[in-house]
Order: structure tokens, then C-alpha cells, then sequence
């Protein structure tokens, strides 16, 4: 499908969503109030890991107010969360829904308080008297890994959670004796998904249907379903779980949490209302946090700059309870680090250990942008050695447009591409070569500024998606995703979609979703995935339904169905436009008696449920400039072009708001963002006092452009797009720094790059 003046696929509509948003009438979790609802608040240990001695509640339960208090005692009947086993070695710890006996990270919660307000749960906390046993701190992986460490749970002989390798070709003799050889480390810190809605969940029983009804800001409404029925043993069938507005979510909200299963267990209980909404400290603490990686990695390459072989050893600090996507970032670092290039010979491992730190997992990328920082840092250095401009390097190591579908030494096999037609025209855009002259007078001149190109990929769309298309009596069209937006667009562009499909105007179209009480099974929001496999199942749906509508019109008209041309509103016959009936009189027969519909069944309804054969793999190039002030260090973002292959677009305005949501997420990470314990495990940025996000005004306007290499493995042609900021951004920025500090003799850095570590590395040089 492509953009045309006849198809509403490749049009830059305004979103529909955003009248009723800039209005102030979105309804969020908080938004919902229900009369006699509860409140609760958590007793969340004070310490990185602790042993619980006593736990006194009996002045709480006194508190005013207050109408329960319950401890892990009393939930341990709701069982444990478990994570997804990315890998079949992968070991599982304790994650109880309250903590019983031992702490493993400051902020586990081991009590809740039930009261009439959020004021008089939060004061009754303060009256539970805990005696904690302070017990030794893992915050670093690699010491929870090293051999005087204490294994975290008793029946583990260490502090292991998962650990994979792949080994492709023959490494050894890659590293024997290659012309170029280069290292690196990159440590990135843990980051905070920091949406705009902290995490929240409201639990209300309807005695009268009988029917457990769930308002949570999730992005997979359907699993949180499922993993309530399993933790409360209440039929899923009777469970309804909606996500109304979801302000932001990241991958942070893909899951289900201990609060989640704790307020609908309450709920049920107390026969009650029960409401929990996180503070932002309590969203810092608890909501799993992303990145936190280190990498040790070498590149083996031929006198002519051509890629020998990769080696890299990772670990991840996964904290002890678990996420649901604890495994997904290490395995998505190591299967992502060959990036766009082709690498002939690699042995590549990841690990993750138990820390007693918050959980980390799926954060916006979750993996992609670190496998790709590694292998973009690499051939930065081996440029540098060789001498050769780091766009040649790339060049000479791209997987050919012409090798596609490609299978990577990591076992990927990237869909369609055309990775150097990206970079040529990102530097095209940029006009590289008179920028770099350009720098080059102003270096003379004793500015310090640097250039950074970067190229990489983007994996997307695992799994399957649903999606039902229901023409109504009056030809109003519903569609029922199983795609659960937070902020994407999901009710402009799958509208377009389904236009395009039924030949009607999106006006036409209803988009509902997040509502497990409205239609098919879900899969949920995240990965990218929304477009290519909820738009397919869409797409697919209408077109069936468009089927359906082309037969009962063919009866009606006296026709083949081959013989009917699609109009804007139904049906013609082929050199008889008089001859039509519009979608309203095909469901007017469709809904009516059974003479006139040529034997076809009532209704004009389809479901879909669609999986693709395999990963779509977007992709692009990515240029930025800066200066950095030499007195303090800090670094200015002085342009960034950057181009993004994902596919046939349905959107392009919409597609250019995910970009610019990423460009601020991707640039977060390389400058200004990081979560900081100290070695107690204290976490010392736990609010926006002292964790650093993007303002508007911080970094200029990008220069956005676009190749097109439509995915052959869905009818839509489409890739993901929603990551590309973070994997593309942060490599972009740290080439452009190094670049800018090379007279000073900088070749390395640590994420984030803010104005002290700049500034330090500066005067460390000088020294």
C-alpha cells in the first residue's frame, strides 16, 4: 500500500484523540471515582536488602480511618509474578506479591494500608513498626557474580539469572593477527521510564453482574486480566480490565505488578472499590526500571576496514524480584550488536544477576539500543585507527541491498533494506562534507566541536495482534483492536487503515480498544509492534468485511462479484456506475431478512488474528553536531539529521511526532539521565529533583527525513518506528563528543555525558 491522492494510507491526518485532551477531558486511572472507594498505601522497605525481625501493625489498624491492613502473611495465597524465560536456563527468584521475610531492594513493599483516603493510608504507614536486619548490599553485578558473594536466594548456589552465547563462524582465527583491533567498554546506567502518568490501578466488584471490573494504566490490558484471574482464583471470564487514557508508558507498563493483583485481590475482599495511584518516588522505586548494562567488547578488522570478527561479554543487573521482561533487554543486546553491518565470525554472551535493586526490563528499546551503541562505538575507534572517515567504515561493512532477506551471525533474519541508501541521503540532507569543512575552520579557531554519524537497526513486531471490523446497521464502521495505545495515535491511524480497506472516509470509523469486555483476545502495546501486526489485523478484517459487502451487493445487483468496482461509499457495477448500492444499503441487507443476500449469513463482521512470519527490521542513519563550552563542558546539540526507514508509512505526521518523542528520549539518555545508587543501594535520584529529563527547550528541532523499503512479511508493508530515537540518538551524540574532544586526547566516556564528566575528562587530558 502506498501514500496517494485516493488512499487515506501515507495522508498526514491530526490526531482525533488529541480535541478531547487539549480540552482536559481525558479520563485517566485517577480520573475514574466510584462512590465508596478505599485508598491504599504501602510499607516499602527503607533498605537495598533487609531481614524483616518485626513487623507491628497493630497501631495502624487503629489509625482513623483505616479499614485494613494486610502483610505477606496474608497474600502469600496469591502466589508469585513470574517473568518470561527468554532463555530455557533462565533462573527464576521469589517475587510475592508482599514480602514475608526478607527485603531484596529498597522500596519492596511489605504491608498495605486500606482507608477511606489516600491522606489516611499514607499517615497510617507511618505508624507500622518495622525492625529491620540490614543485610549486605549486591548492587554491582559484577560483584553479585564474583566468588565471596553470597547467593540472594537459598536454593541457588550463586547469583546467576541467565546467561546466553552465540558463536558463529571462527572467532579465534578472526583475532589471530587482524590489521585493526579495537576495545570497549560501555557502561550505561539504569534510566527511569518516567511517564507522565505514574503507575495506577482501581479494583471495583459489581455484585450485581457479578464481574470484577479493573481500570489500570497498562499497555497489555488482556495479560493483566490473566494474571489476576491466576493470582485470585476469580474467573477471567468475570474480569474486565479497561485502560482509558494511558499517560505514557515506554515498555514500563507492559506487564503486570505486585500493586496491580494486590488492589484487585482487595477488592474482592472488601467487597469495595480499592484505588492505589504511585507517588513519583514510589514510580522511581518500584516501576521497573530500564538499560543498566555493561558491555566489554573487541572488533577484529581487515587492513581495508572490513569487519574480521566481534567478541563481547555482557552482564545486566536484573534486580531479585523479577520483571516480566527481565530477560528481554540482555538477550536483545546480544542478538542487535552485529547492527547493520555483516560480521562473518562472533561469540557474543550475555548474563544477568541478581541485585538487590529494583527490577529492571523492558525501558524503550529494551536491549536495541545497547547491542547498537557497542558495535557503533567500535568501528568509531577502528575508523580513528585506520584512518579512514567513519562514514567509508560503514560503508565498506553495510549488508548489501541486494543480500536481503539476511541471516546475521546472531541467527536474525533482517526482513528488506537498503542501509546505505539511508546514510547517503542523511548526509545528503546534512551536506557532510561542507560541514565538515566548516568544523574543521572552527576547530582552527579554538571551538570545540564534533561530528557523529551513526547507522543501525531496529527489530519490531513480535508476536500476533487481533483486530474485528464490524459495519454497522447505519454504515457506521467499529473497529475492536487488540493494540493498546498510550499516547501513539492507535484511533487516527488504524482508522486509515480501515478506510483504505472499506473505500469509506475514517470519519467513518470508530477505533475502540483497551477494554478487555469489547472484543477479541489482545496482545498489548509495545515493541513497536502497533502498526505492522494490530494494522495488518485490521487491515486484513476490513478487507473481508469489504469481501462480504461485494457479495451481498452482487446479489442485490444482479452481478459477479468480480464484477463490482469499489466507489468511495460501496459499490458499482463495471460500466454501469447507475448501477450501485452504497455501504449503507449493503448493511441495511446485510442486517435484514435472509431474501436478498444471496445465501451469505447476516451481519457484516470479520475477525482477524494476525502473526507475521518473522521480525520486521527498521532502520537508518543518524548525523549530529555539537559544541561543547570549554570552561564548563557542556554540550550543545547544534543540529541532528537523521533519516528513518520503517517501512510504508501510514502517518507521516503522526510517524514524525514518535520520532521527535524518541530524539528527546535518545538524547535524555546520552546527556542528562541516570538512576544513582550509592553502595548501600540507596537510590539517590528518586525525583525530579534530582533526575534530569528533556525539556522542550533544551536541544533544536531535528531534520527529519525518510527512505521507504516496505516489509514483505505483512499486507501494510510497515516496520516499527517507535524505538529508533533511543538506539539512534545516543551512539550519534557520543561519536559527535568524542570527535569534538579529540585534540584534547578523550577517546572514551561514560553515559550520561553531562557538563562535569565532560568537563573532567577535559582537564584530565590537559593534565
Amino acid at each position: 500500500m502506498t501514500g496517494t491522492d485516493d488512499r487515506w494510507v501515507g495522508r498526514a491526518l491530526r490526531r482525533v484523540e488529541d480535541p478531547l485532551l487539549l480540552r482536559g477531558r481525558g479520563l485517566y486511572v485517577d480520573d475514574v471515582q466510584l462512590p465508596g472507594t478505599v485508598h491504599v498505601a504501602f510499607v516499602r522497605s527503607p533498605h537495598a536488602h533487609a531481614r524483616i525481625r518485626r513487623l507491628d501493625l497493630a497501631a495502624a489498624r487503629e489509625s482513623p480511618g483505616v479499614v485494613l491492613v494486610v502483610s505477606g502473611a496474608e497474600t502469600k495465597g496469591l502466589g508469585h509474578l513470574r517473568p518470561v524465560p527468554i532463555v530455557a536456563t533462565m533462573r527464576l527468584s521469589p517475587h510475592p506479591i508482599l514480602v514475608e521475610d526478607i527485603a531484596p531492594n529498597m522500596g519492596a513493599p511489605v504491608a498495605a494500608v486500606v482507608a477511606e483516603s489516600a491522606s489516611r493510608a499514607r499517615d497510617a504507614v507511618d505508624r507500622v513498626e518495622v525492625k529491620w536486619e540490614p543485610l549486605p548490599p549486591l548492587v554491582d553485578p559484577a560483584a553479585a557474580l564474583s566468588a565471596g558473594a553470597a547467593p540472594l536466594f537459598g536454593d541457588l548456589d550463586d547469583n546467576q539469572c541467565l546467561v546466553h552465547r552465540w558463536r558463529t563462524g571462527n572467532p579465534e582465527r578472526a583475532f589471530a593477527a587482524p590489521a585493526c583491533h579495537v576495545r570497549t567498554v560501555v557502561r550505561q546506567p539504569p534510566l527511569a521510564g518516567a511517564a507522565m502518568e505514574p503507575r495506577g490501578v482501581l479494583a471495583s466488584l459489581d455484585q450485581a453482574l457479578d464481574e470484577l471490573r479493573v481500570w489500570a494504566s497498562t499497555q497489555a490490558p488482556f495479560r493483566l486480566r490473566a494474571e489476576i484471574a491466576k493470582a485470585t482464583g476469580f474467573p477471567e471470564s468475570r474480569i474486565r480490565v479497561v485502560a482509558p487514557q494511558v499517560g505514557g508508558g515506554f515498555g514500563v507498563k507492559g506487564a503486570p505488578y505486585a500493586e496491580d493483583i494486590l488492589v484487585a485481590w482487595l477488592a474482592l475482599r472488601l467487597g469495595r472499590p480499592v484505588k492505589w495511584v504511585a507517588t513519583r518516588t514510589e514510580d522511581f522505586l518500584t516501576t521497573h526500571q530500564g538499560r543498566g548494562g555493561r558491555v566489554e567488547a573487541e572488533l577484529a578488522l581487515a587492513p581495508d576496514g572490513k569487519i574480521l570478527g566481534l567478541r563481547a561479554r555482557t552482564l545486566f543487573p536484573v534486580g531479585a524480584r523479577l520483571s516480566a521482561s527481565a530477560g528481554v533487554s540482555p538477550w536483545n543486546t546480544g542478538r542487535t550488536m552485529t547492527g547493520a553491518y555483516v560480521v562473518p565470525a562472533l561469540d557474543i554472551e550475555v548474563g544477568a544477576a541478581f541485585t538487590t535493586t529494583p527490577p529492571t526490563g523492558a525501558y524503550r528499546g529494551a536491549g536495541r539500543p545497547e547491542g547498537v551503541f557497542v558495535i557503533e562505538g567500535l568501528l568509531d575507534k577502528a575508523a580513528r585507527l585506520l584512518d579512514l572517515d567513519p562514514v567509508e567504515i560503514r560503508r565498506r561493512n553495510f549488508v548489501p541491498a541486494e543480500a536481503f532477506p539476511y541471516r546475521t551471525a546472531t541467527g536474525c533474519t533482517y526482513d528488506s533494506g537498503d542501509y546505505a541508501r539511508a546514510l547517503d541521503r542523511c548526509l545528503e540532507v546534512a551536506g557532510y562534507e561542507q560541514l565538515r569543512r566548516d568544523h574543521a575552520t572552527r576547530r582552527a579557531c579554538g571551538e570545540v566541536v564534533g561530528i557523529g554519524v551513526t547507522s543501525y537497526v531496529e527489530p519490531s513486531a513480535l508476536g500476533w495482534e487481533s483486530g474485528c471490523v464490524r459495519m454497522e446497521r447505519t454504515g457506521a464502521v467499529t473497529l475492536v483492536t487488540g493494540s493498546s495505545p498510550h499516547g501513539q495515535g492507535h484511533e487516527t491511524t488504524l482508522a486509515q487503515i480501515v478506510a483504505d480497506a472499506l473505500g469509506v472516509a475514517p470519519t467513518r470509523v470508530a477505533v475502540r480498544h483497551g477494554d478487555t469486555g469489547a472484543g477479541p483476545q489482545g496482545f498489548g502495546t509495545f515493541g513497536s509492534r502497533s502498526t505492522t501486526l494490530g494494522g495488518s489485523a485490521a487491515f486484513q478484517a476490513a478487507r473481508r468485511v469489504r469481501e462480504l459487502g461485494r457479495r451481498i451487493a452482487a446479489a442485490r445487483l444482479e452481478a459477479a462479484p468480480a464484477d463490482l468496482v469499489t466507489t468511495d461509499d460501496g459499490f458499482h457495477v463495471r460500466g454501469a456506475p447507475a448501477r450501485h448500492l452504497t455501504w449503507v444499503q449493503v448493511a441495511e441487507i446485510a442486517y435484514g431478512p435472509p431474501v436478498g443476500r444471496g445465501g451469505e449469513p447476516p451481519g457484516l463482521e470479520a475477525t482477524v488474528y494476525f502473526e507475521a512470519n518473522g521480525e520486521v527490521w527498521s532502520f537508518g542513519s543518524c548525523l549530529v553536531a555539537v559544541r561543547i563550552d570549554r570552561d564548563t563542558g557542556q554540550v550543545h546539540l547544534t543540529r541532528c539529521v537523521w533519516v528513518d526507514d520503517a517501512g510504508v508509512v501510514v502517518n507521516p505526521l503522526l510517524a514524525e511526532g514518535q520520532l521527535h518523542g524518541g530524539y528527546a528520549q535518545g538524547l535524555g539518555q546520552a546527556l542528562l539521565e541516570a538512576l544513582v545508587y550509592d553502595p548501600a543501594g540507596q537510590l539517590l535520584s528518586a525525583s525530579f529533583m534530582d533526575y534530569a529529563i528533556p525539556r522542550s527547550s533544551d536541544f533544536p528541532e531535528p531534520v527529519l527525513a525518510a527512505t521507504v523499503t516496505p516489509s514483505p512479511l505483512n499486507p501494510l508493508g510497515a516496520k516499527g518506528l517507535g524505538e529508533a530515537g533511543c538506539i539512534a540518538l545516543p551512539p550519534a551524540v557520543m561519536s559527535a563528543v568524542l570527535d569534538a574532544l579529540t585534540p584534547f586526547g578523550v577517546t572514551a566516556l561514560d553515559l550520561p555525558l553531562t557538563p562535569e564528566r565532560v568537563w573532567r575528562a577535559m582537564r584530565g587530558a590537559d593534565r
